[in-house]
Parts: structure tokens; C-alpha cells; sequence
């Protein structure tokens, strides 16, 4: 005979537990406390009788029981061991409250390191997960929707800061292919959000291209007043044109004064690839300088708060901002794009030879091979002949002329 709620809510705990049966299977096991369990009976397809929980009344009603036994008995006729489906499915919630985004991500980063990656590369990615940590960072992964993670980096976008907007959602999206190549997710649901962010066009990072206000620069850097390690990161940095991260962390096992070059690990470079910067007089006059003050540590150009740590990435721009250059006239990646407009205009050397003097990887592996060496003398030509350049525009001249040279 069917139960009703007026006869479950009569039964009254015994001495033992016992049942009392519903319909096709299910029934009510009433403990000694007063405890009221939904159970169900059933074979499975080899013939073994099991048993099935289906929770406790009141908790789940009697409705709600025979929805879940029949659901059961639903999953039973595919084939399936409703018992077995239940473990299975707890374990997977179980495995899935563990991977968390913000675990997964922190698996994905610690990969990227003993990959190899460049640590500038691991920090920004670092840097990257902060960002979203607070809105997507404990939610398993499996379960984050598209609409999360647009809501995650849609601040960014209406700050108008597309390129932060932008890059945060392709960070979540590396760490979510990670996870689906690790079998902690179904899908990359980024994939979704193509051209859901605005495309405003970027900017290009501000640099002075014009002869005399270079000058003008250059006789700012002299008058700086700062900290002697910036005076210095500022007069080296015109020298060499690298990335102001290399600059930044450049070391004194990397620089070879006496053979005047200085080789910096394909660790530290963004093409991943040995990069060596020959020295010009001057740049080599602005490393003994900074001798005197940093020789004895690790890096160049350390942190003013601990030697062990290398000069902070805003350095270079702040000491700019002192000197009265806002950030849509100079930055620190502005001294690349000033020597390869300048170099470029004087028509003296090669387009490859200032490429690669700007570590600009070709996208031709077999040609990037065969030029990485072969314009090496050009480029040492070319340091001295820029360094000299510009102590001629410090002086406050405005054209220069130089005898012709060939190269090939």
C-alpha cells in the first residue's frame, strides 16, 4: 500500500529500525532516534539486489522521493547502476570543489616557471590571476560560465583600459585550456566570448622622434636629481634600446666590460632567444659609473628597498614624469622606438641590423638563424656610431653628417 504524509508523519521510532514499503522499490527505514530515510531497492543488470539513499524526510517529501526513485529507475533501464552513478558523481564533486580557478591557475603559473618561461612572463601571469581572483578565483572550474568571466575583466574594459581588459581574458583562457587538457574541464568557455570586448585601437607607447627635442631629453636625464642608480638606468637606456624590463634586471655576470658586450639570457627576452648588446664607450662609461654604486650586488640597477631585488618596473617611467615628460610624450619603452626611427632615417645601416639590434624575432626560423650573426660588426658600428649621435643632439645640434658607410 502507498504512503501518504499524514501516515509518515504517525511513525514513531522502535526499539530496532524498520521499513515501511512505498511503491516500486521504495520504502522508508525509520531508525531508533526518529530518523525517517528514504531508501530504494533494486537489481542491478547482473542481478544483485542493492540499495539506493535517497535522502531524509522531511527534507526530501514524499513527492520529491518517488521524482528521485523514478529518476533512478530511468537511469537504471540505460544500463546504468544508479548506486554506483551517485559515487561517482559525489567524487567528481568532490574533485571539482578542489579545483577551484584560482588552484588550477596557480598549477598552470608553477608550469610556466619549470617551463622555463621568462620570470617577467610568470609575474605579469601572476599578476593577471590577482586580478580575477576575487570574482571567479573559488569558483570550481567546471562550473564558471561565460558570463563570470566577462563580468571579471568588464571593469577593465569600462576604465577604458582595453589592453588590461584584453589580456586578463586571454590569461583565463590559457589556464582554462590548461584545465581541459587536464581532464578538470569541459571547455574553454572564452571561446564564447570572441568580440565581446571593446576593439578600440591601442596605443602606440609614447617616444620623442624629433632630433632636437631628443637632445632636449638628453639634457634632462644629465640635470636629474634622483637616486644615482635611476640617474644612471635613465643615461643607459637611450644607449642600448632594450626592453626596459631587460634593462631593469640586467646583472653584472651578464656584462662583459673588457669585451664590451653585454649578452643577456633568453630566459630574460620575450623572443626567447640570447640577445647581446654590444657596448659603446659611453654605455661602457655609464656601467662604471654604476660599478662604483651596485658592483658589489646581483643586478645593475637594484631595488632601493633590497639589493637582492632589481629596480621596480615604474622606475624609469616615474623618474620621466620628475623630469616633466607625461606618459603621451616619453616612457621607458620610448627609447626603442626613438632609435628605430632615428636609425632607420639616417639610412646608414640595415634594416636587419637595427631589427636585430632591437631583438625583434623573425618569424622565419631559418633566416633568424642565419642573421643573428651575421650583423654583429655592423652593430657594433652602429652603437658607437648611435652613442655618438647622440652626444651630438646633447650638444644642441640638429643635423649631423657622418661619411658614408657600406654595408652588406
Amino acid at each position: 500500500m502507498a504512503l501518504t504524509d499524514s501516515a509518515i508523519r504517525v511513525l514513531k521510532p522502535r526499539d530496532k529500525e524498520y521499513k515501511v514499503a512505498d511503491e516500486r522499490g521504495l520504502y522508508l527505514l525509520v531508525t531508533p532516534a526518529g530518523g525517517k530515510l528514504w531508501k530504494l531497492k533494486f537489481r542491478n543488470e547482473v542481478g544483485a539486489e542493492k540499495k539506493l539513499s535517497l535522502g531524509a524526510y522531511p527534507d526530501v517529501k514524499l513527492k520529491d522521493a518517488r521524482e528521485a526513485r523514478d529518476k533512478a529507475r530511468s537511469t537504471l533501464a540505460g544500463g546504468i547502476d544508479p548506486a554506483a552513478q551517485k559515487q561517482r558523481d559525489k567524487r567528481a564533486a568532490r574533485i571539482n570543489a578542489a579545483n577551484t580557478f584560482s588552484a588550477i591557475a596557480k598549477v598552470y603559473i608553477e608550469k610556466n616557471r619549470r617551463d622555463g618561461k621568462a620570470e617577467a612572463t610568470v609575474r605579469k601571469r601572476e599578476w593577471f590571476l590577482g586580478l580575477v581572483e576575487r570574482a571567479i578565483g573559488n569558483r570550481p572550474i567546471a562550473d564558471i560560465q561565460p558570463f563570470e568571466i566577462l563580468d571579471s575583466v568588464r571593469p577593465y574594459e569600462q576604465a577604458k583600459n582595453d589592453e588590461k581588459a584584453h589580456r586578463t581574458l586571454q590569461f583565463v583562457g590559457q589556464v582554462f585550456r590548461f584545465a581541459v587538457a587536464n581532464q578538470v574541464a569541459p571547455r574553454d568557455p572564452t571561446r564564447d566570448l570572441r568580440g565581446a570586448l571593446a576593439s578600440r585601437r591601442p596605443k602606440h607607447l609614447a617616444a620623442i622622434l624629433d632630433p632636437k627635442r631628443v637632445g632636449e631629453l638628453l639634457r634632462a636625464i644629465d640635470g636629474y636629481e634622483g637616486q644615482a642608480a635611476t640617474l644612471l638606468a635613465l643615461k643607459l637606456s637611450p644607449l642600448v634600446f632594450v626592453r626596459p624590463g631587460e634593462l631593469r634586471r640586467a646583472e653584472w655576470a651578464e656584462i662583459d666590460l673588457e669585451g664590451a658586450v653585454w649578452r643577456i639570457p633568453a630566459a630574460k627576452m620575450k623572443g626567447r632567444i640570447e640577445h647581446a648588446v654590444p657596448l659603446s664607450r659611453q654605455a661602457l662609461a655609464v656601467l662604471q659609473q654604476a660599478r662604483l654604486v651596485s658592483g658589489h650586488t646581483r643586478y645593475v640597477f637594484p631595488s632601493i628597498r633590497t639589493p637582492r631585488s632589481p629596480m621596480s618596473e615604474n622606475t624609469v617611467n616615474a623618474a620621466l614624469r620628475r623630469l616633466g615628460y607625461t606618459g603621451n610624450e616619453m616612457t621607458a619603452h620610448g627609447f626603442r622606438a626613438m632609435a628605430s626611427t632615428l636609425l632607420n632615417e639616417s639610412g646608414k645601416w640595415s634594416a636587419d641590423a637595427i631589427e636585430r639590434a632591437l631583438a625583434h624575432k623573425d618569424k622565419d626560423a631559418v633566416r633568424a638563424a642565419y642573421h643573428r650573426g651575421t650583423h654583429w660588426h655592423e652593430r657594433v658600428e652602429m652603437a658607437q656610431w648611435w652613442a655618438d649621435y647622440l652626444d651630438t643632439l646633447r650638444k644642441g645640434a640638429e643635423v649631423v653628417s657622418f661619411p658614408e658607410r657600406r654595408h652588406g
